[in-house]
């Protein structure tokens, strides 16, 4: 299985330090940007076998923008992939919309929890969720993948991925810094896991 998996380009949210999740914040201009940057990086890759991979992508907005972005600048059809609701980025709940440091004055002992066992805190809020509970729709995807794949999705899926495929323990994998100018390569087979970003 190989697997190249993208990020979403920046937002201003992510250029405020705003906890996103499921909210569907637009890309800016330096997202854009990345976006082209990685389909150039992707049609290096990629080259003459782009009929043997499948694209898809999370449904939310700065997902879609760059894939559209970075298929036109492999020369490719930017509408031609697919989403899947498996790939978006987690639930903050009550958090999302906001930054560390406006949560830490209102709940700072929630956020030193969080701190603490980041992949299993779950946020407050009736739709919130964990690392944990990402991870289990994330693996139900990569269940799925049964041919060459292109993804572009959100941090926290591919801090999910990282720990599923790539072994990577709890704590490292939450609070691994997920590059948005990068593409993740995932080369899988049934002995091993190798990752690495180009």
């Amino acid at each position: 299985m190989l697997i190249y998996m993208i990020r979403h380009g920046q937002t201003d949210w992510n250029a405020e330090g705003r906890l996103q999740g499921q909210k569907d914040i637009g890309l800016n201009d330096k997202g854009r940007a990345q976006a082209r940057h990685n389909g150039a990086t992707l049609r290096m890759l990629v080259g003459d076998r782009v009929g043997a991979f499948d694209f898809v992508a999370s449904p939310l907005s700065r997902t879609r923008e760059t894939m559209q972005l970075a298929r036109g600048e492999m020369g490719l059809d930017p509408l031609d992939y697919r989403t899947d609701d498996r790939l978006v980025e987690l639930s903050f709940g009550d958090w999302e919309g906001h930054t560390l440091d406006e949560i830490r004055a209102v709940a700072p002992d929630r956020l030193k929890m969080r701190s603490r066992q980041k992949w299993a805190f779950i946020p407050p809020g009736p739709d919130a969720e964990s690392y944990e509970i990402l991870s289990w729709r994330v693996g139900a995807w990569l269940q799925s993948v049964e041919k060459p794949t292109v993804c572009v999705s959100h941090g926290g899926v591919i801090r999910s991925v990282l720990k599923l495929v790539g072994g990577w323990d709890e704590l490292e994998a939450a609070r691994c810094d997920i590059p948005q100018d990068r593409v993740l390569v995932i080369e899988r087979d049934k002995d091993r896991a190798e990752w690495h970003q180009i």
